[in-house]
């Protein structure tokens, strides 16, 4: 498991995003808790990912964290069937 993200808030604009998506801030709060890998996308932002389980598919939950604030900020999340495309092999 990855570093997870204990204090953090959501953006306006992730919470448009995730509800648009379809997903639960309860999954998003989950990925930041446990993520299973988390990795830096540009200095100041990370994305924090988890393979889920849904209607019998596996699915990759993203999601995006200013991390260079207190608290961090969710920017914004979505989920992919792509898991191969994001997932790191590096520990």
């Amino acid at each position: 498991m990855a570093e997870r993200i204990e204090n953090w808030v959501l953006t306006q604009h992730a919470e448009e995003e995730i509800a648009g998506r379809g997903i639960e801030p309860a999954t998003v709060a989950a990925v930041l808790a446990a993520p299973e890998q988390r990795l830096p996308v540009r200095p100041g932002r990370d994305v924090l990912q988890s393979r889920v389980a849904l209607e019998g598919k596996t699915y990759l939950i993203r999601v995006f964290v200013d991390v260079d604030r207190e608290p961090a900020a969710v920017v914004t999340a979505y989920r992919t069937s792509k898991v191969g495309k994001y997932w790191s092999a590096q520990p």
